[in-house]
């Protein structure tokens, strides 16, 4: 590490950090943009986006190349590094990864976005990777012409749900209530699929299998009790997301499911550190308004810095 203090340091190079990186360039702030895994962010569980507005439809993977594309024009090359904490030190943000120092910053944007919440059931640790997953779109490829069920009824689960359809022989929407949370345009979609269903009322009660890969589930019917078994070659998994934020060892005010409360420059609790895109607090979580959050937290990281 060098003695070089940036004004801002952003965590993530999803939407919203991409964003943060095209206005801190436009900004002339010297920044520095951290990325632990591939830059886009959810936009690589997903395959079609159609509610950006000036794309009516366009690849996920596109739009994630346009993005970063467009930060790196205003310097946002990321550094390939997972921070694994955030402290405060005489007002200078130090920023660790691997036991070190990876940089110190004046001010700090989060974007670290969520990960898939665990079901929790039998069987799903054993067989992740070899027939659990949580991305239809990653994983997708690897049953063409198989059977999978998918579990969840929102818009994820569903839209999840519809490109296996068309990869799959065979996919099965296991739901506990009567009827789908998803929008009406993709319930329209899956109930036109013939080679979808959904199996109403009904819980992942375990995920069994050879040893190897998944060969069937016990489904759990939550009015009558009844456990069936029904052979598949796949689980996907859509329960909900959590905050990817146990690195932030600060203490901030957070929501009751462990979102970060802002106020409306994106700012938390602890002056100088800034959340934008999907941890933050807020009733709606797409492309849109992440973006519309970082652009907001840089200035507000901005009218930060020039107070301080």
């Amino acid at each position: 590490m060098t003695n070089k203090i940036y004004d801002v340091a952003v965590i993530g190079a999803g939407p919203a950090g991409l964003t943060a990186s095209v206005y801190l360039g436009r900004a002339g702030l010297e920044y520095i943009l951290f990325e632990a895994g591939m830059p886009g962010g959810q936009l690589n569980n997903t395959e079609i986006i159609e509610n950006y507005t000036g794309f009516s439809s366009i690849d996920a993977a596109e739009l994630t190349e346009k993005m970063t594309d467009h930060a790196k024009l205003w310097g946002g090359n990321p550094v390939y590094k997972a921070i694994s904490s955030v402290k405060k030190i005489d007002g200078i943000f130090n920023l660790e990864s691997g036991g070190k120092i990876a940089c110190q910053a004046r001010s700090v944007i989060v974007a670290t976005g969520l990960e898939p919440r665990l079901l929790g059931v039998k069987g799903e640790d054993e067989y992740r990777g070899r027939g659990v997953s949580y991305c239809a779109t990653c994983d997708g490829a690897f049953f063409r012409k198989k059977t999978v069920v998918v579990i969840g009824g929102g818009d994820s689960a569903v839209e999840e749900g519809l490109l296996l359809a068309g990869l799959a022989s065979k996919v099965s929407i296991v739901h506990r209530r009567d009827q789908l949370r998803a929008v009406d345009v993709l319930q329209k979609r899956a109930f036109e699929k013939e080679n979808m269903d959904v199996i109403w009322d009904s819980v992942l009660e375990e995920i069994c299998g050879d040893g190897k890969f998944v060969t069937h589930v016990k489904i759990k019917n939550v009015k009558t009790g009844e456990i069936s078994e029904s052979k598949t070659d796949g689980v996907f998994i859509y329960v909900g997301q959590l905050p990817v934020a146990d690195f932030i060892t600060l203490d901030i005010d957070k929501d009751k499911a462990g979102f970060f409360i802002t106020n409306g420059h994106m700012e938390t609790s602890v002056p100088g550190l800034f959340v934008a895109g999907d941890l933050r607090s807020k009733p709606v979580r797409q492309v849109a308004n992440a973006v519309g959050d970082a652009a907001t937290a840089v200035g507000g990281a901005f009218s930060y810095l020039l107070k301080s």
